[in-house]
């Protein structure tokens, strides 16, 4: 009976040239990966890096008075560990599993190398550097100025977009820490979006009815976010390994040349953006988003 875990379900994967993927193949370490295990924590080094299949990793600000925020999510979509490849051995933020599933990871030394090869692997983490730093800068943004309701929704729409059901197994306490807010300020955002039709929630599980209302009482920036990364990655081949490599803009992955410190120097000039963001001064939350039941 064949497995039901493959490399290829995750889309950074399934994007190489097959000669870059079977070079890394042999060494791709299938992992379970429970709700709320730590897989990074503040400061500490990277011994591998994860692309998830079926699981979602939160990646959180941790403050001193041990409180947290979430600043990106990483699903089927990426990889978890970009500080490796920007010319760091550690993170500044906690990984957390958000939602429980499967990965596989990769020795820290092994994605070195192939990254300093300058090859496909190199472009196209770039690429996914890029839109990953654009959902944390959008974070910052929407975090400050935007109704829990509206975050909330957000959350969920991100969420969704790297799983294959429409439900979550996640408490109200989790769903804080990510969010960075009280619990009782989740009790009623959760509360009104169950009254207006869009979810169901109890038990440490949220099912979604109404995505498309979700869409539409969200703020703008899950659609900035998503735009981006479809912007910056809807050219993946995904399982089909005959088709043409990843590309970038109108040139093939492959053709595509620069030296690992200058990819250094691009992915560095990207991470200002969010020391930027979270620096700015902000002004206060808006108002709750008007949520009309559906008829």
């Amino acid at each position: 009976m064949p497995s039901p875990h493959n490399p290829l379900q995750n889309y950074l994967l399934s994007a190489l040239p097959e000669t870059v993927f079977k070079r890394l193949l042999p060494n791709l370490e299938l992992v379970t990966l429970p709700l709320g295990e730590v897989l990074y924590e503040s400061g500490g080094r990277l011994r591998h890096v994860y692309f998830p299949t079926t699981s979602i990793i939160s990646l959180l600000y941790v403050f001193e008075d041990g409180g947290s925020a979430e600043i990106a999510v990483v699903g089927n979509e990426g990889v978890l560990g970009i500080s490796l490849f920007m010319g760091g051995e550690t993170t500044p933020s906690r990984a957390v599993v958000q939602s429980a599933g499967y990965g596989y990871r990769l020795k820290s030394s092994l994605m070195k190398d192939e990254f300093h090869r300058a090859g496909p692997l190199m472009h196209l983490l770039l690429r996914y550097t890029q839109a990953l730093i654009t959902q944390m800068s959008q974070t910052a943004v929407c975090n400050r100025h935007h109704s829990i309701e509206q975050q909330l929704c957000r959350w969920l729409l991100l969420s969704l977009d790297r799983l294959s059901s429409d439900s979550l197994t996640m408490t109200q306490e989790l769903i804080a820490n990510m969010l960075g807010v009280r619990r009782e300020g989740v009790t009623q955002a959760a509360g009104k979006l169950q009254r207006a039709g869009l979810i169901n929630y109890g038990r440490g599980r949220i099912d979604v009815l109404d995505r498309p209302g979700l869409e539409k009482a969200v703020c703008e920036c899950y659609a900035v976010v998503k735009l981006e990364f479809d912007r910056l990655l809807t050219d993946f081949p995904h399982s089909d390994r005959e088709q043409a490599p990843f590309r970038v803009g109108d040139a093939p992955l492959d053709s595509v040349r620069s030296t690992p410190a200058e990819a250094m120097a691009a992915t560095q000039s990207m991470t200002s953006q969010v020391l930027q963001a979270s620096q700015a001064q902000q002004a206060p939350p808006t108002s709750d988003v008007s949520l009309a039941k559906p008829k």
